[in-house]
């Protein structure tokens, strides 16, 4: 695994990710997709350890968030809110969860600073017990 692709560094673009989550939650908009398979990769590598988790995503989305399947592809339009905060999309955004980097996806990025992409999951607030409600689509 390349450092593009190791885990601190899909770690750290998962709370970001959260962090931006957290946000449009505060702000009433919908959750941001999950397009990385890199990243989601390590989300469900972090699920594993609950406690560990809730700490987490606490510490960055100021809540408890779950992980949700749900699947869609579409616009991708919480780009900006990352770019203000960040920069732009690091390539492990464009990577799946084998180490794959989709060049292609990463060259329209970078030459349109949009983002088109599929995606199967998103973060809900709460917990297990708690009346979840899915994620938006941004169809």
């Amino acid at each position: 695994m390349d450092t593009v692709t190791e885990p601190t560094t899909a770690l750290a673009e998962l709370g970001k990710f959260f962090t931006i989550a957290g946000q449009f939650l505060d702000a009433g908009r919908p959750v941001p997709q999950m397009f990385s398979g890199a990243i989601d990769l390590i989300w469900h590598r972090l699920t594993e350890t609950p406690d560990e988790y809730d700490a987490f995503t606490v510490k960055c989305a100021g809540r408890r968030l779950q992980h949700m399947e749900l699947g869609g592809e579409g616009f991708i339009d919480w780009v900006g809110a990352y770019e203000k905060a960040y920069g732009p999309l690091p390539e492990i955004w464009f990577t799946d969860a084998d180490g794959e980097l989709d060049a292609e996806a990463l060259g329209r990025y970078r030459t349109t600073g949009t983002v088109w992409a599929e995606w199967d999951c998103g973060p809900i607030e709460g917990t297990d017990g708690d009346e979840l409600v899915p994620a938006a689509s941004y169809l």
